[in-house]
């Protein structure tokens, strides 16, 4: 199934710019590892050593955060846009 993955100005390096790109897969970590097969190293800057999702990296998979869903077994549809979205830290002082 293909699914539309809007890729964070900071990992475009891997996509060769591109803001959006194309990956297969049933589930999150299907298109992950399609992203991969693609794109060599960019699994590593969503990934953990442990292969959980990086602390500070939100993936959404429509408008729905994938940690409050199925996580990495989340289903990916046919046409579904999955966002990379890596955390803003920051505050007021």
């Amino acid at each position: 199934m293909s699914v539309s993955v809007r890729i964070p100005t900071i990992l475009r390096t891997y996509t060769g710019g591109e803001s959006e790109v194309s990956a297969d897969g049933a589930t999150l970590a299907d298109v992950i590892d399609d992203l991969e097969a693609n794109f060599s190293g960019i699994k590593a800057r969503i990934l953990d050593d442990q292969g959980a999702i990086r602390r500070f990296v939100n993936v959404y998979v429509g408008n729905d955060d994938v940690r409050f869903l199925e996580n990495l077994e989340t289903k990916t549809p046919e046409g579904t846009q999955v966002s990379v979205i890596p955390a803003v830290a920051g505050g007021s002082s």
